[in-house]
């Protein structure tokens, strides 16, 4: 077959993703199990997929969807049992005396509490700890979700100690004879370093925007006025918490490597960004600062089961200080580090003897191996019941935090469960005749664009990770391809290590729509059904993601003042031109007897 009509193939899981949820915005719980079937078919019947292959890559995708779900877990009985003990409220009361501003708040927890998160941890985590943090101080679910998704992209390069870059991209192209041959006099560390200072060059010019995009995004659709132009009036606050993060973020991938640069570059951020807050640098007059409507006025949609506990759940508990009712949080971010910085106590808990591993399933070499106890889901589970003792709790409303918490988990389970088979199907495609599906899919683009492929790689690194669900996984996946591709198109070595590092920042993008991201953040709120919608809004922020990024990409290989910067500030332009004359439609109530529309 042509490689048009294997491109077509390859498109319909992805197509088929795209309609149930997006277009026709059936819930998850509903498209999935469609779409897995529509892959399975498809990878079995069009692209010869061995079934032992396909029936392997199920049962790896539902063990890793429990995996996930874990974390989901832990991530609410963590917030469920801060609420119930009275922290809850304490943490809101604090952040209301740095500002009552929900744009503001928004910035702190889910930009830079958020991006810290993800450099110890990664794989979905700071969605799952800062959107159902953003309910419990008086976010709609759906809000708090979505910007918590929007997050997951500039810090998500380095999330989990540098995991995307060191097993992602290291991994793809490790002991590759045709990298080392390019390479020349180059020793490959020296390149694999080159990449990861590129990585955070990209990611510094474009995302130093994202909290301004995120503020945008949440007056645009829960603000009162529906306006864009609501968020973009504490640009000056946004565009400094975006540098106080992104400049250190730099520095430290350009001189210290990958582990550390979202880590450390988020608590220097925090450390300049809310003295800042307290002293009113920055900040919006008392006249501007914008809230939510009361709860009674907000879309049906926006609410999840968490909002609908909240009110009067907010009230409970004793009186905590508000290191108290941090030190959980606290105690999560350290152990977090400590797992992943130390190397002996990372031995200890994915050592053989408390590690699951289960090697080749249905006679293939998919397996699955698991050590629970560095899961992520686990340390959150240890805190709180660390949590139970410190903040002396009764065991009436602990047994409540653990039944709302399953609740909660069942819930998502339906979607995920589902999901996740998806994806390994799509991924593990490969044939003795063919390579996978994702593959192809990029070899087509790479046919099609020639010299401006570095514009167009940032795209297929966001589709690799909405596909996969991972930047780690996209850079593994699309990494040497990238590599191949800018080569055969006749850039030198530096050159190509932008064309891998634009690779890295499209797969961090892409994060923001990755189903399974969709589904589990959203699980942590109780929010169910509506990742069509999530997906759709956080397109726009994507999209502005990896049109930069290619464009800048594009400017530093082409060298000089070139066009590529023109276009790149057109880009930008144009993107904050619509979304400040963009008015908006107000949605429109039914009128009740005895009510006013």
């Amino acid at each position: 077959m042509s490689l048009g009509v294997l491109s077509f193939i390859a498109m319909i899981p992805i197509v088929s993703v795209f309609i149930f949820l997006v277009l026709l915005q059936w819930p998850a719980k509903r498209a999935m199990p469609v779409a897995l079937m529509i892959t399975a078919l498809t990878a079995y019947f069009l692209w010869g997929t061995d079934k032992n292959v396909i029936a392997a890559s199920v049962l790896n995708g539902m063990i890793t969807s429990f995996e996930i779900l874990l974390i989901v877990f832990g991530a609410v009985l963590l917030l469920n049992t801060l609420k119930e003990s009275g922290a809850v409220a304490t943490i809101r009361k604090g952040f209301i005396t740095i500002s009552p501003d929900r744009r503001i708040q928004t910035i702190i927890i889910a930009w830079l509490f958020g991006s810290f998160i993800e450099g110890a941890s990664g794989w979905g985590t700071p969605a799952a700890i800062t959107a159902p943090l953003l309910v419990a101080i008086g976010f709609p679910a759906m809000a708090a979700v979505l910007v918590a998704l929007i997050m997951q992209s500039t810090p998500v390069s380095y999330g989990a100690i540098g995991t995307p870059i060191l097993v992602g991209v290291n991994g793809s192209l490790a002991n590759q004879p045709s990298v080392l041959n390019a390479l020349g006099d180059w020793e490959y560390q020296s390149y694999l370093l080159k990449i990861t200072a590129n990585v955070g060059l990209l990611h510094a010019i474009v995302g130093f925007l994202i909290p301004l995009f995120m503020v945008s995004m949440l007056t645009r659709f829960f603000g009162k006025e529906r306006s864009f132009r609501k968020g973009l009036q504490v640009w000056k606050f946004a565009l400094f918490a975006g540098v106080s993060f992104t400049v250190p973020y730099y520095i430290i991938a350009a001189f210290l490597g990958p582990e550390f640069p979202s880590l450390i570059g988020a608590l220097i951020g925090m450390i300049i960004v809310i003295p800042a807050a307290k002293k009113g640098m920055f900040m919006p007059k008392e006249s501007e600062i914008f809230d939510f409507e009361e709860r009674k006025n907000w879309e049906a949609e926006w609410i999840g089961n968490l909002n609908k506990e909240q009110p009067k759940e907010m009230i409970k508990g004793k009186e905590l200080s508000l290191i108290k009712a941090w030190s959980p949080y606290i105690f999560v971010a350290i152990l977090l580090v400590l797992t992943r910085v130390s190397p002996q106590v990372k031995e200890m808990l994915t050592s053989k003897y408390v590690t699951l591993s289960i090697e080749g399933f249905f006679g293939t070499n998919i397996g699955y191996k698991l050590s629970p106890l560095y899961v992520p889901g686990t340390i959150f589970i240890f805190v709180s019941i660390l949590t139970f003792f410190f903040h002396k709790m009764n065991w009436s409303s602990y047994q409540k935090a653990w039944s709302n918490s399953l609740k909660t988990v069942v819930s998502a389970g339906s979607a995920l469960i589902f999901a996740v088979p998806m994806i390994k199907i799509f991924l593990n495609t490969q044939t003795e005749e063919l390579t996978s599906m994702p593959l192809v899919l990029a070899e087509s683009l790479a046919n099609v664009v020639g010299p401006l492929w570095p514009f167009f790689a940032p795209s297929i690194g966001a589709l690799g990770a909405f596909i996969a669900g991972s930047n780690t996984f996209s850079n593994m996946m699309f990494s040497i391809f990238q590599f191949g591709a800018a080569q055969n198109i006749g850039l030198d070595v530096t050159a190509t290590s932008y064309v891998v590092a634009l690779q890295a920042i499209g797969g961090a993008a892409g994060n923001m729509i990755c189903v399974h991201n969709v589904v589990a953040a959203s699980a942590t709120v109780g929010l169910i059904g509506k990742e069509g919608i999530l997906i759709r809004r956080a397109l726009i922020p994507m999209s502005y993601y990896v049109l930069a990024g290619g464009a800048i990409g594009m400017a530093i290989i082409s060298g000089g003042l070139n066009v590529w910067i023109f276009i790149y500030l057109l880009i930008l332009i144009g993107y904050f031109t619509i979304m400040y004359y963009n008015k908006g439609n107000l949605p429109v109530r039914v009128k009740k007897k005895g009510m006013s529309a």
